[in-house]
């Protein structure tokens, strides 16, 4: 089996992908922006090859990659690069080379969009928020409809897009104005605002759209405000099989399941985000309720799937490896579970516990610890803690000693 691996050096964990596919025997064969001298070597010994390139966003030079494996090592199986920045490319090269395993161009319009999702969560029978597309003045009365129909505030982002730096809340009529008062770089997605903390439904599926495992990582505090306000953050990941905090587990993991079919999702991960509301919105949902945000075709952003790891006693590396290999998953999913916290902190401020003092206190429970790299760093934080649980509660007072700051 020959697998092309785009970017695989890119989050910097993606070689243990790569070491999971080639321990079944894959050839694994990447493209990437990093020079091979300075990969990950962990990442140099499991590839069968790398092909580097400067700039991954020159489809003619990818194209030209692609084809020079395809002579060398036969007739391409997978091209996948499980990043959200090359899910359009990967279906190009796909269609180029017949790659069958994979989105096609003309599939990636629900994929990408974030008001095309919405018919897929409509059709799982999932709610999604109130939304009006806009590009600039001339929909500014188009707007003010909306509101009417959905009152203040609004929350508006790219349409198409990644991560939450583009993404704002308006406030009132003025902020409207403003917004709208010249064209936009693209087309924005501006949906009625929930009062919601997101919850995510994770996973990897088979050829014909079944959750061979899932999972729930939890973000109490909202990404907007972690990126824009540079705020320091924890967020956990909750097995199915432990009590959930803010919602029925069992009806969340039906619901997953249903959005996984309606998407067509076929031998990936997935990460799909849903708001839980804080308080009722009228004429739309309860507090308590979820609601879909997004579907995202790749593995939750950062170290996420180690903490994935930690909390459900499995890797999920190997489970993918097992899915492309086998199309089923080979490993145990009985192991004990646990509440898998990351507690991240920022250089800007003062803690009142040393690295030091965290390690001695909760040595026993401390899974990973480490410094973000510096392209990650704004949306997470600098440096990070992880660490798993038998309880939630114990949980809390493990972020709230990480995060405990000196008083001024």
């Amino acid at each position: 089996m020959n697998y092309i691996f785009v970017s695989p050096n890119y989050p910097e964990r993606y070689f243990k992908f790569v070491e999971s596919l080639r321990k079944r025997g894959v050839t694994v064969l990447g493209i990437g922006d990093t020079p091979w001298n300075e990969l990950n070597p962990r990442l140099k010994k499991s590839i069968t090859e790398y092909y580097w390139l400067p700039n991954l966003a020159n489809f003619e030079e990818m194209l030209k990659a692609c084809r020079f494996f395809e002579r060398k090592y036969g007739k391409i199986d997978y091209i996948e690069s499980n990043n959200e920045w090359w899910l359009f490319q990967d279906a190009r090269l796909r269609k180029e080379l017949n790659v069958r395993t994979g989105f096609y161009p003309e599939e990636m319009e629900k994929i990408k969009a974030k008001s095309a999702m919405k018919s897929a969560f409509n059709e799982a029978n999932v709610k999604t928020m109130r939304y009006v597309l806009v590009n600039g003045p001339e929909d500014l009365d188009r707007v003010k409809e909306f509101v009417d129909q959905v009152g203040w505030p609004l929350f508006a982002k790219p349409n198409v897009g990644v991560g939450a730096n583009d993404s704002h809340a308006i406030l009132n009529e003025k902020e409207l104005d403003s917004f709208l008062s010249q064209p936009l770089p693209e087309t924005y997605i501006i949906e009625e605002y929930i009062d919601g903390t997101i919850i995510s439904f994770d996973g990897i599926c088979d050829s014909h759209s079944d959750v061979v495992f899932c999972t729930s990582d939890h973000f109490p505090t909202p990404v907007a405000e972690v990126v824009n306000e540079q705020r320091d953050e924890y967020y956990y990941n909750n097995p199915f099989s432990l009590p959930f905090q803010e919602i029925d587990g069992k009806a969340f993991e039906e619901a997953g399941r249903r959005v996984v079919k309606a998407f067509g999702i076929k031998q990936r991960f997935f990460h799909i985000e849903f708001f839980v509301l804080q308080s009722d919105k009228e004429g739309f949902a309860k507090k308590g309720e979820f609601v879909a945000l997004e579907c995202n075709m790749r593995p939750a952003g950062g170290y996420t799937p180690d903490l994935i790891n930690f909390a459900n006693s499995v890797s999920c590396y190997e489970i993918y490896a097992d899915v492309i290999t086998q199309d089923k998953n080979c490993q145990d999913l009985g192991k004990e579970k646990y509440y898998a916290f990351s507690v991240s902190r920022r250089d800007q401020y003062d803690y009142l516990h040393s690295q030091e003092e965290i390690f001695n206190h909760f040595g026993s429970v401390l899974c990973a610890h480490g410094v973000y790299e510096k392209h990650m760093a704004e949306a997470m934080g600098n440096d990070y803690f992880y660490a798993k649980f038998k309880t939630f509660e114990e949980g809390k007072e493990f972020d709230k000693y990480v995060r405990a700051k000196l008083e001024k």
